[in-house]
């Protein structure tokens, strides 16, 4: 009855234009307890969106970086508190941009500490996206510094906005933990995953470059207009990158996200191949930003992203990877659960409390629509209900 509850749900929200397509799943410690794609890849064609359809999964991508980052702190190769000057010199001389001046020029200081790995997979580095920020914005836009999905390295070349270990910021950190994944292995961010991860997952249709394949199977993007109608739009990761983003470049599918959601559920194995250790996986879910909360998303750009808060009221904080909840949520979620989103408008959830983990997925923008967030809130909500 609760698979019929969310196919309803589902096709509604489909019927009614909230979404184009949407591919949902969620799985237990004994494997899928539901999978559903309904709708089309495109407002303007009648190509069904289907289980394995190719989505864009943004932002998303940060729990796959950090989880590899983590594979490598547990063989020794890089340490989350050791100051990640090491590895990217010019850290030693970042500066802190500290407003402007009258006349429109930015104002720069030293930063009061080094920033670590910990820093990074925590957004506690002060790094930030120009998307929420807006003196970065503005420092962007001065010094013509290209925007991160041109996945060119200058993208990174950019100051801090305040001293690492100060406060929550949303930002390129993991891109640059992406870096630093490759500078350790010696392996691109693409081989490293595919080698370490995805091949031992089965996620075979989850990679930054589109094979022939995964393009025939790519959803389009669409943009939430004024009067609330979708349009599509054309969107493509360049496909011959000059850098691969870590906290941004992926592309996948339903199945394959949950296949890796289910490996973290699972205490950091997935059929038998072991990603990574229990106490890991533990150590991800934990606080680790100390009496530092995560702060509303103010949108510095409305176009890509409308001001976003999850569950407002509650207190979040940050694990190494994750947003954590404090408390219960309304839709059934725990305390202690993990979860982040992609810009997309596809969010995913964690619950080792109750043993459940879910993935919706849309292409729609700008992050932080209503009718996709409250979507993904009633399929939560009705997954809770049927276990």
């Amino acid at each position: 009855m609760g698979t019929i509850k969310i196919d309803k749900l589902l096709q509604s929200a489909v019927a009614e234009g909230s979404v184009p397509g949407v591919v949902a799943l969620a799985a237990n410690r004994d494997g899928v307890i539901y999978q559903g794609a309904f709708g089309c890849n495109a407002i303007d064609n009648d190509v069904p969106m289907t289980m394995d359809s190719v989505l864009w999964i943004a932002s998303m991508s940060k729990a796959i970086t950090t989880v590899a980052a983590m594979q490598l702190v547990e063989k020794g190769l890089l340490q989350l508190d050791e100051p990640m000057s090491h590895l990217f010199p010019q850290f030693a001389s970042i500066s802190v941009l500290d407003g402007f001046s009258a006349d429109g020029k930015p104002q720069f200081r030293k930063p009061v500490r080094q920033i670590t790995l910990r820093h990074l997979l925590t957004h506690t580095s002060g790094f930030a996206y120009e998307i929420f920020n807006t003196d970065m914005l503005n420092y962007t836009l001065k010094e013509q510094i290209p925007i991160l999905i041109a996945c060119k390295n200058i993208s990174l070349d950019t100051p801090l906005v305040h001293d690492p270990g100060e406060m929550w910021e949303y930002g390129i950190s993991v891109e640059w933990v992406g870096k630093a994944i490759e500078a350790v292995s010696g392996q691109s961010l693409e081989d490293y995953f595919r080698n370490n991860i995805f091949s031992l997952l089965d996620m075979n249709d989850t990679a930054f470059i589109l094979s022939p394949g995964m393009y025939s199977r790519l959803a389009s993007m669409h943009q939430r207009e004024a009067d609330g109608s979708l349009t599509r739009i054309d969107f493509l990761l360049p496909q011959e990158p000059e850098s691969f983003m870590g906290g941004i470049g992926l592309y996948s599918t339903g199945v394959d996200y949950l296949k890796f959601l289910q490996m973290l559920l699972n205490g950091g194995v997935y059929n038998g191949a072991r990603i990574l250790q229990p106490e890991t996986i533990k150590e991800m879910g934990r606080n680790q930003i100390g009496d530092i909360n995560v702060p509303p998303l103010k949108s510095a750009i409305p176009s890509l992203s409308r001001d976003a808060e999850f569950f407002p009221g509650m207190t979040k904080k940050w694990g190494l990877g994750f947003m954590l909840t404090t408390e219960d949520a309304p839709t059934g979620r725990s305390a202690g659960s993990m979860s982040w989103v992609g810009l997309c408008n596809s969010f995913f959830w964690i619950d080792p409390i109750k043993q459940v983990t879910g993935v919706l997925m849309t292409q729609i923008l700008p992050f932080a629509d209503d009718q996709a967030m409250d979507l993904f809130d009633q399929f939560e909500t009705l997954i809770y209900e049927q276990i």
